[in-house]
Parts: C-alpha cells; structure tokens; sequence
C-alpha cells in the first residue's frame, strides 16, 4: 500500500512539473509574440512621431531658406541696412507672428545682428557652430537652452548668397521647442529624442527632458550646447535582452512604464534619435492568460486521467479482495467436504446475480445515453412524426384500394409536416445562432411566427391559448431579428411560466399597435400578475429558488438567477427602445416592448 502510493505521488509531481514547463513554454511564446507584435506597433508610433517632429521643424527650415532669398533681407545684408533696417524689422515680425518662429535674426557677416523679429537682446553669432556652417554656404542646424529667450530652442540657419555668389549674411530662425512639443505631451507610448551628446531634449514626458546617459561628458559639439549645470542623470534602468529586444526595467519614474520595450530610430535630418519605450505589461499578460489556459486545459485532462486511473486501480483492488475471499472459502471448504456441495451452489447463484447485475447496469447505461440523445429533439418533433407516420399508412391503404385521390393528399400532409418540421428545426438553429451584427430592418411579424413555432408544443402541453392576429402588412421595426426573438420568447415562457398550475383559464394575448412612427407591442396573460412592479427589470430580483427551470412574472429568467427580464431590458434599450410591465386592471401581468418603425419602402431587401 505504501509503495503504491508513494508511486502515485511520484506521478502526481511529475505531471505538475510537466504541466508546468508547458505552461511556461506556452507563455514564453505568447510572450515573444506579443513583443514582436508591440514592437511592430511600437516602430509604427516611433516613426509617426518622428515623422511629426521633423515635419514641423523641416517648415522652420524651409522658413530659413525663404527668408534668405527675399530681397529686403539681401539689401540689409548687404549694406543698405540704415535705409531697410525699419522695413526688414517689420518683415520679420510679420512672418514670425505668421509663422510661428519664436524669432527670426538677421545676421552680418561679422557676426552682428542686424534685424530681429523680437526686437532685443541683440547677440554675437561669429563663433558658433551654426553661424560657421552657414557662412560655409551650407545649411546651420543646432539646439539650445538660449538666457536670451529662457527657452529651449532649435537654430536654423541659412546663408545670404549676394549676386556675386560669396555668402554676405545669414538668417537665423528661431524654434520654441516647448511650442513643437506641446501637442503631443502626455500621449502613449513614452517618445524621446536624445541628440550626439546623449542628452534627451525633447520628449513627450517632461521630467525626462535634459536627462543625460553621460552627465560627465562635454556639453557643446558642433550641434548642441548645453549650460555644464544643465543637463542631469539619466533615469536609473537596466537592461535585458529578449531574443534581439531590449526590455528596460526603470526605477523611480511616476509616468515611465516599469517596464518597456526599448526601440530607436535615427534622425539625421536634425540630428537626433528617436527613442520610444513601449510597456510590456499587456504582452505579460496575455502570455499569462495563454500560460494559464494551456495549464487548466492539461489539469483538466489530467484529473479526468486520474480519476480513471483511480477507478481502475479501485476494480482491481476490489477484485483482488474477492479472489482472496474466494481462495480463503475454497480453503475452508476442502476441509470440510460435507459443505462442498452446498458452498460451490451458493457460489454459483452468487456468480449468476452478479452476471444479472452486471447485465442491468450495462443495459441503464444504454438506455441513459439514449434518453441524452433524444431528449432534446423529442418534445418538439415527436407529433408531427406520429402524424407523418399515420398519414403514411393511410395512404399505403388507400393506393391498394386505387384511391389515388385522397392518398395524394395524406402524402401532401406529410409534406407539409416535413415542412413544419424543417421550420421548427431552421428556427431553433437560428435562435441558437450568435448574433454580432447591428440594427436592421426586422418585420415584427416573422419574429412572431417563430417564436410562436417554437412555443406551440409548450402552450399545447400546459393548456395556454395563445391569442395573436397577423397584421395584413409588414410589420417593420430596427433591432436584431435573433435579440428580438429572444426578447419575445422570454416574454411569452414567462407568461406561461407564471400561468403554471391555475385551476382557471390561462390565455396570452399578442397585439401591436403603431403610434407616430413607432411600434408597440403587447404580451399580456391571465396570470396572478406582478407583485413589485417596479423591480421586475433589476438584475438578480426574483421570488424563486436558484436552479428552478420555470420563470414567473417578478423579473426571473436564466434558471431562476433573476435576469432574464433584465436582460430582455438590456437588448430592447440597445435597440434604441423601451420595454416596461404591470398588472393589467382586469387580471394578470402587461408587458409592453416599444421600437422604432421603418416605412416598409425603407426597408433591407
């Protein structure tokens, strides 16, 4: 006994440990896919968000370059600045305001600012890189954190070519880098732009803004400078490499996901990396609710597996302990041969009543998974087969007797029934079918009909005349056609649910009514009617037992949980109408549904 359950311990663990390096390769998977995926993703927003960034600045650049070419700006340049200095001021401050530079300067060759759009702090740009470049002839980019305006901002800087062909000046255009990135602050996923120094200087969180991966390293190179106080640590992270991807896992950021997936992007075009850090949160949890699923579904098939197990290993004891008995009887009976005969006869009636037994319990067996099988279909289907049956063999004895006539017509009811048959099967098909699309033209009276189809055999069984007259034209509302039967079918099982059992008539009445450009229909019964009226559509409300199949008039549906009727609300209210109920003057419970009408011409072929 110890050994056998020291094995099945054994076993036991083994399986959970191979349950569990499933699950874990599961999620591990689950997991590189979804990274691929974020990634995907993830370059997708970096390089929209990168793409938004140098578009905005590429305008202040071509700014730059327009602004070289206009002929005030060339005559102040180029020596005519007493006579243009008031008209190139005006100028420029009509096209920053434009524009929305922050400032646009014009420049000597010297150095010296001749003109401003703001109109002060007058500065030297002989020694900077940009002013440098641009008197090469080229096109000066850079960034700073300029004393002059307190801002961060971006230099684009053009040269003034004379007609000679010597560049005789330069224009400078001023970027508010604050203005540039306001529009996309605070949005998702976390986007930085880290320039040759390391130094982040735009980003859409602004507590990563100057964030240095080098605070020790120089401040200036020949697009960037930065005050040497300025720039500050970077954020505290490390990193982990997952087949290629750089998963960060930062420390101390309020609005910085813990941890992220790392992607960049070069920007040549202003000098900078893109960099954004997408979190992995979701693909952690989706890789563990795939682990989880994998690991339930070998559990479960697991226990089911033991549980067999057990049960034979259970046989085989018990069938060890009878072989013992019996060895032990047969012992005892070679000893005492008077009692043989008797002994070997009460064993053989002993084997007889098991066989028996045996016989019963395989035969229960059949009969249970029959009953299973068919107890579904039986209800609905069980009258017209017997008909069907009936019309057959008349018609079998009318074509002996030559009666072709009257056999034609049994054959035509049997058509018929199939027909009928065909429709209750075709209705409980599409009842069963999930509905996903959204509100269509539905005609109330084919919605009726297979209700009333799929509730006959039910009203016929409990005694319950339904009442309902088709209206001679189409009847059309917006809903669902699936989502309005149910709400129907609910209505009218109710009714006969809480008509079950009274001694006195048990009626349903089905009526509609049109009232300016909407639809009204009526589901009353003769029942006790509603005791709380305003509660029937509160979710879990009922007077019943939980698990009881029938649903009364108090709101309970689904097995007795209280929510048919709250769901029936649910679905009229998402067509856009209203369902509401009390007690009738006369007796019984009112249930009224209200839809919006659509003009037959309007609608869906």
């Amino acid at each position: 006994m110890s050994n056998a359950l020291h094995t099945r311990i054994i076993a036991v663990v083994t399986f959970l440990v191979a349950v569990t390096a499933l699950s874990a390769g599961v999620g591990w998977v689950g997991y590189m896919s979804a990274l691929d995926q974020l990634a995907q993703r993830g370059r997708s927003d970096l390089a929209l968000a990168s793409d938004r960034l140098t578009g905005e600045l590429h305008s202040y650049r071509e700014l730059a370059v327009l602004m070289a070419d206009h002929p005030t700006v060339a005559a102040t340049v180029d020596g005519d600045w007493d006579r243009e200095a008031t008209g190139v001021a005006d100028l420029l401050r009509q096209t920053a305001d434009k524009t929305g530079s922050l400032d646009i300067l014009v420049v000597s060759v010297g150095g010296r600012e001749l003109a401003s759009a703001s109109g002060n702090g007058a500065e030297i740009h002989a020694d900077q890189p940009y002013f440098t470049r641009a008197m090469d002839g080229a096109l000066g980019v850079f960034h700073l954190v300029q004393e002059r305006y307190d801002k961060r901002t971006f230099l684009f800087a053009s040269p003034v070519f004379s007609d000679a062909g010597p560049v005789v000046g330069v224009v400078i255009v001023v970027v508010d880098v604050d203005a540039v990135e306001s529009v996309w602050r605070g949005a998702r996923p976390t986007v930085f732009f880290t320039d040759e120094l390391g130094v982040t200087f735009i980003s859409n969180r602004s507590e990563m803004v100057f964030m240095a991966r080098e605070v020790e390293s120089t401040t200036r190179s020949a697009t960037a400078e930065y005050a040497p106080d300025l720039p500050r640590p970077f954020m505290t992270h490390s990193i982990v490499d997952r087949r290629g991807r750089a998963i960060w896992t930062v420390q101390g950021q309020r609005y910085v996901p813990r941890k992220a997936l790392h992607l960049s992007l070069a920007l040549p075009e202003i000098q900078m990396t893109g960099e954004a850090l997408l979190d992995v949160a979701p693909a952690q949890l989706l890789a563990q609710l795939q682990a989880g699923v994998a690991a339930a579904i070998c559990l479960a098939f697991g226990a089911m597996l033991f549980l067999a197990t057990e049960r034979r290993r259970t046989l085989a004891d018990a069938n060890a302990k009878l072989e013992g008995a019996v060895q032990t009887r047969t012992a005892e009976l070679s000893h005492a041969n008077a009692e043989l005969r008797h002994e070997v006869r009460v064993r053989t009636e002993a084997e007889a009543q098991l066989k028996k037994a045996q016989s019963d319990l395989v035969q229960a067996g059949k009969l249970s998974a029959l009953g299973q099988m068919s107890a579904g279909i039986s209800h609905e289907l069980n009258q017209p087969l017997m008909a069907i049956r009936s019309y057959a063999e008349n018609a079998e004895s009318y074509l002996e007797r030559g009666n072709t006539g009257v056999a034609g017509e049994n054959l035509s009811r049997i058509a018929d029934l199939a027909r009928r048959m065909g429709r209750i099967i075709r209705n409980l098909r599409s009842f069963a079918k999930q509905e996903s699309e959204g509100l269509t033209d539905v005609d109330l009276r084919s919605v009726m009909v297979a209700v009333l189809e799929m509730t006959q055999a039910r009203a016929k069984s409990s005694g319950v005349d339904i009442i309902w007259t088709a209206p001679e034209t189409p009847l059309i509302v917006r809903g669902g056609e699936v989502r309005l039967q149910q709400v129907v079918l609910n209505l009218v099982t109710n009714a006969m649910d809480a008509m079950e059992g009274q001694s006195f008539v048990r009626r349903i009445e089905i009526d509609t009514e049109q009232v300016d450009g909407r639809v009204e229909l009526f589901v009353r019964d003769t029942g006790p009617g509603l005791d709380e009226p305003d509660r029937i559509f509160d979710p879990f409300y009922t007077t019943k037992k939980v698990n009881q199949n029938v649903t009364e008039q108090d709101g309970v549906g689904q097995n007795g949980m209280g929510l048919g009727l709250s769901i029936s609300y649910g679905l009229v209210q998402s067509f856009g109408g209203m369902i509401r109920g009390r007690n009738h003057p006369s007796s019984g419970a009112i249930f009224t549904v209200t839809l919006d009408g659509t003009h037959p011409r309007e609608a869906a072929p």
